[in-house]
């Protein structure tokens, strides 16, 4: 059979400073198709490298994004979609010029990428429409999953349970010393969020590191085979949406810090437009080169 090659780029997205952003790949197939288990395999490859793995198709014009964990399909990923699209539009001189392009994503439809590129060196995209949803944890479950007290989780803010890419469970945390120093244990945080349909955990701090930014936030994803995600798009979006639900968010833009006390913070920028939440950020290319397929 003959060995098939593919472009393959590792980019981290959300980075800002020296942070190191949250890492991704992706695959470029032009017109080719993979099976779910060829994808899968090359994802298991990928476990302790990246994140998440995108793959990319193109037919008459479109591009499609799929994306895929050490453990599943994954039905939406936002630092995916911001690292893959951030460097493919930066290095097409069509798509550079052009203020907004539709993508497809394989579980969650037609998106719209803001480019900002030549702007502000970064991109924007339509989170997924919200679907709120109703947990059936107890508070004591939550508590016992995260590895935490009771009052440190604020009584003054909802526990809400958002779907804006991905199943969202979103908790307040009162202080920021607090929010960053919670490290729970992944295969009872994991056994948690399967019984409860949970895709990922947001907690959040209204207590920031740098008075720039508007809140802190941490994301727990051990059902994807890793028990954080330094930087996120689709919960961020969903915590977007919580803030203005909550009525917190009457700005135009805000920047969020994310990460534990054990990293260099980074930079996620969500915009309101026309109701709809808008997650963005730039992104930085470590490894580009081929993929050999057999």
């Amino acid at each position: 059979m003959q060995m098939r090659t593919y472009p393959y780029k590792k980019i981290n997205a959300f980075t800002s400073g020296i942070s190191l952003g949250n890492p991704a790949a992706f695959i470029d197939l032009g017109t080719d198709l993979l099976s779910e288990q060829e994808m899968l395999k090359i994802a298991k490859e990928h476990q302790g490298f990246i994140s998440e793995i995108v793959y990319v198709t193109r037919h008459n014009n479109q591009l499609k994004l799929t994306y895929y964990s050490s453990e599943c399909e994954v039905s939406f990923c936002g630092h995916g979609t911001i690292a893959t699209m951030y460097e493919i539009i930066k290095h097409d001189d069509n798509l550079l010029n052009k203020k907004q392009i539709q993508i497809e994503t394989n579980k969650k439809g037609i998106l719209t990428v803001y480019n900002e590129i030549k702007k502000e060196n970064a991109i924007y995209v339509s989170a997924p429409e919200p679907i709120w949803l109703v947990s059936k944890a107890l508070l004591s479950e939550v508590t016992q999953a995260l590895l935490i007290e009771p009052y440190k989780i604020s009584a003054k803010l909802p526990i809400d349970f958002i779907d804006a890419g991905l199943r969202t469970l979103i908790i307040p945390i009162n202080k920021l010393i607090d929010e960053i120093s919670i490290y729970p244990d992944i295969k009872q945080l994991e056994k948690f969020c399967i019984k409860n349909e949970i895709d990922i955990i947001l907690i959040f701090s209204n207590e920031v590191s740098n008075s720039e930014y508007f809140v802190h936030t941490r994301v727990f994803a051990p059902k994807f085979g890793y028990l954080e995600d330094p930087a996120t798009g689709s919960g961020n979006s969903a915590l977007g949406y919580y803030l203005i639900k909550n009525k917190l968010w009457d700005k135009d833009i805000i920047r969020i810090e994310q990460g534990g006390k054990d990293i260099v913070y980074n930079e996620i920028k969500l915009i309101q437009r026309d109701g709809k939440v808008l997650f963005g950020g730039k992104a930085t290319k470590k490894i580009e080169g081929t993929y050999y397929l057999d």
